[in-house]
């Protein structure tokens, strides 16, 4: 895998992440393209703020090979990052509609 490959996943994983919150939890749901929205820029968000925690794509492919304990970290942060963003755009949108 390369880097770039890596991030690519790691954005899918937060769209998954936003859109089976979206399926599980319908009151916080913004629609297909919405959740899709929000768990992008939540994933991203969120793998830039921890990776200087050491699990970016870069250190993950550090010594040539995939870091499995370092990717798995990644992917849990980007699956969080994706149900926060849309947990948070949503309170935001509460919030504006008050």
């Amino acid at each position: 895998m390369t880097d770039t490959l890596i991030s690519i996943i790691s954005i899918f994983v937060g769209m998954i992440g936003a859109n089976l919150l979206a399926v599980f939890l319908k009151k916080y749901s913004l629609q297909f393209i919405g959740n899709t929205i929000t768990g992008i820029f939540g994933s991203i968000f969120f793998i830039k703020m921890f990776s200087r925690l050491g699990f970016d794509p870069m250190t993950i492919m550090k010594t040539g090979n995939v870091n499995i304990a370092l990717f798995t970290v990644n992917m849990i942060v980007s699956l969080f990052g994706g149900v926060i963003g849309l947990l948070s755009a949503k309170w935001i949108i509460a919030k504006m509609n008050k």
